[in-house]
């Protein structure tokens, strides 16, 4: 097994028990690949729920950018409906983990098929 396809299982366990979610692994392995080389760097794979400055970059670089969203409060009440499912005290809040479900809660699968 890759060091990717490790990470993918990790991901899909903090879904399934962290999240409360049955993961769609072909949808998850292209959100993680999506991610690029950013899930091998120890920072980079994470988001720091409780900096705004890190929340805007992902509501800027990946819903607006990525899934092509138009600018609304509705996008940070998102990003922070998925960090409270995550836990907002659970440390490492995988990247690849958030993007996952900010695609399902805004139904933009298609961005990746």
């Amino acid at each position: 097994m890759g060091k990717r396809d490790e990470l993918i299982a990790q991901y899909a366990d903090d879904l399934k028990n962290k999240c409360g979610m049955t993961p769609d692994m072909d949808l998850l392995t292209k959100v993680t690949i999506g991610c690029g080389p950013s899930i091998y760097n120890r920072d980079a794979s994470t988001v720091a729920g409780g900096q705004p400055a890190e929340l805007e970059t992902v509501k800027n670089n990946f819903l607006m950018k990525k899934l092509g969203l138009s600018d609304s409060p509705a996008l940070m009440d998102a990003i922070n409906s998925v960090i409270d499912t995550y836990g907002r005290s659970e440390r490492n809040k995988f990247r690849a983990v958030i993007y996952y479900m900010l695609v399902k809660h805004f139904n933009k699968e298609s961005a990746y098929r």
